[in-house]
């Protein structure tokens, strides 16, 4: 008779419970079960263990073998509980010795020659493994990600001998702190040197970038709306660690690489508009990370925003104001961030050309009154910024781009402005909760008179003033004013579609 006992994580969204594993090995005919709740995935990890065990060299005990996944009434999922439980069968059959056990925490899926496959979701496990200091055991593929993290203890390994080697050696490694320096990235340097005229456009992209605000361009077809959307990212600045941080362990959720060169880099999505409102907003019986996380500190795009589903679009609402998303299924539910700036683009009307002077359009007033009125009213509402994206003459588009300072003069302003606005509350201008807009916003007196006409012959909601304020009050960021002046309120009404 033997018992051994080790722990892994279980992966429920970005948290990663503890999973206790323990194994007990105990007279009778031969027999291998694995209890605690587990899917079809874990119970196949019998057969990947046997194989594992004896193509590494290992005896494959010939008694009975119950292994324990604790707490029982968790779900689990996945193959990255098969070195867990290869480990305690070894352990509790003697082959080896069982002192660091209680230090390591390993979750990896073995190949039937024993060999470490790499699993989805390491980085949320390695980042709690961290809080509760133990030392982290995974594949060597999964390395790059876990040595993301500073003050970590990792052991990567290519097999499950390699794993018993150095758990043999009695020395666990020590804690590995990450000297990968944070630097400024400019994926789109060349966005917006391409972009020709559109100076409204631009500006509104500025004001956008500075505050986190949403935006909307509407115009004709191949007026530059998605090139004018594409720029964005080159013009933020680069994540903090704990931002990338989360980003990343999303990532790792989704089963995608992340590249260390690309760690601070704000994530841009952009779905085609056949998506489902699963795969935008997340969902499934286990609920996995939708567009709208894994555009979580980044840019979600939206291109031709009439054609997306009118129900999937008004999904978007309550994440737009909260920054987080929940999704609720009978046995789990699951809470993912979801704070992304969205820009979309439309055209005017089904044809393209409602507006042109240049062009006829070839529908009706009611065909354009039915085509806008695929995006909610409500939804619109949410949206900060709408900029009409005029045709450009082509003497214009002929002209060479200019190779001069102004993109990394723009670039600074705009770390200038968002850095003020930061120090004064903590967070972009779009984020600022709406108990504290009035106190932070510093509403002048001529502003809040503006305001005021605007609400009442506009018939603006509580929510449109709110977000005016917070236009206003990027605006006067930008110029470096304390207060928003009447020009700032103005120009940020002149925006509001």
């Amino acid at each position: 008779m033997g018992y051994a006992r080790l722990f892994s994580r279980a992966a429920v969204g970005l948290a990663a419970p503890l999973v206790t594993v323990e194994v007990h090995l105990s007279g009778g005919l031969p027999q291998f079960q694995i209890v605690g709740l587990p899917e079809t995935a874990v119970r196949e990890s019998r057969e990947r263990v046997r194989g594992a065990l004896v193509n590494s060299r290992f005896d494959f005990p010939a008694s009975r073998i119950t292994v324990n996944l604790a707490p029982a009434d968790l779900p689990k999922h996945g193959g990255r509980f098969d070195l867990a439980i290869a480990l305690g069968i070894l352990a509790a059959s003697g082959q080896m010795r069982d002192k660091q056990l209680a230090n390591i925490e390993s979750f990896a899926e073995l190949t039937l020659s024993g060999e470490l496959a790499p699993i989805a979701g390491v980085l949320p496990a390695a980042l709690q493994s961290q809080a509760a200091n133990r030392c982290v055991v995974i594949a060597k593929d999964n390395g790059t990600e876990a040595l993301l993290i500073n003050d970590l203890r990792v052991v990567t390994a290519e097999s499950l001998a390699d794993v018993v080697a150095i758990l043999e050696e009695q020395t666990l490694p020590s804690i590995t702190t990450s000297e990968r320096v944070l630097k400024r990235h400019l994926p789109c340097r060349s966005a917006l040197d391409q972009i020709r005229g559109q100076e409204t456009a631009k500006r509104a992209l500025a004001i956008a970038a500075v505050g986190g605000h949403h935006l909307l361009l509407v115009g004709p077809p191949g007026t530059g709306k998605s090139l004018l959307a594409s720029a964005l990212p080159s013009l933020l600045p680069p994540m903090s660690r704990d931002e990338a941080l989360v980003c990343a362990g999303i990532r790792s959720l989704c089963d995608e690489r992340v590249e260390p060169e690309h760690f601070t880099t704000r994530p841009f999505r952009s779905p085609h508009h056949s998506a489902s409102a699963a795969a935008l907003i997340g969902g499934g019986s286990r609920p996995r990370p939708g567009e709208i996380s894994r555009a979580h500190n980044g840019v979600l795009f939206l291109d031709e925003l009439p054609e997306f589903a009118s129900r999937t679009l008004d999904m978007l609402r309550e994440p737009m104001e909260t920054g987080v998303v929940h999704l609720s299924r009978a046995a789990m539910q699951v809470t993912y961030p979801a704070r992304f700036q969205m820009v979309a683009a439309m055209n005017p009307c089904s044809c393209g050309y409602a507006g042109d002077p240049e062009r006829e359009c070839r529908c009706s007033g009611d065909q354009v009154a039915r085509y806008q009125s695929r995006v909610s009213g409500p939804l619109l509402d949410r949206i900060d910024l709408a900029v009409t994206v005029g045709r450009v003459k082509f003497s214009l588009l002929a002209k060479p781009p200019k190779h001069d300072t102004q993109f990394n003069d723009l670039i600074d302003g705009i770390a200038v402005a968002r850095q003020r606005a930061l120090d004064r509350q903590g967070c972009p201008n779009a984020a600022l909760p709406g108990t504290d807009l009035l106190d932070c916003a510093g509403l002048s007196k001529d502003a809040e008179r503006l305001l005021s006409r605007a609400a009442d012959s506009l018939f603006l909601s509580a929510r449109s003033c709110h977000r005016l304020i917070r236009v206003a009050r990027t605006i006067a960021d930008i110029f470096g004013e304390d207060r928003i002046a009447e020009t700032h309120m103005a120009e940020a009404l002149a925006y509001r579609r």
